[in-house]
């Protein structure tokens, strides 16, 4: 059951991320909505962990899943525009 929550709150992170951060180049449909969300929720963790916010075992909340999916949309433009 966790996996299927983790695809359902990733998708609702990075559509929520993608309404924060517009744009013509990012990614598009369901799946990469979902992974979008998915790999914000892995990276608000790793970054909270590192700053000491989260513990070893703790992960990242709906909010911050958000963050880490904006930071990831903000990096995605950053590399498009260069090509």
């Amino acid at each position: 059951m966790g996996i299927i929550w983790a695809i359902i709150i990733g998708f609702f992170a990075g559509l929520i991320a993608k309404f924060i951060v517009p744009g013509d180049k990012e990614p598009k449909g369901f799946i990469l909505t979902t992974v979008l969300g998915i790999v914000g929720s892995l990276l608000a963790t790793f970054l909270g962990q590192a700053i000491g916010w989260y513990g070893p075992n703790d992960g990242a909340g709906f909010i911050a899943s958000i963050v880490g999916a904006v930071i990831i949309l903000v990096v995605w433009g950053m590399i498009s525009r260069r090509r």
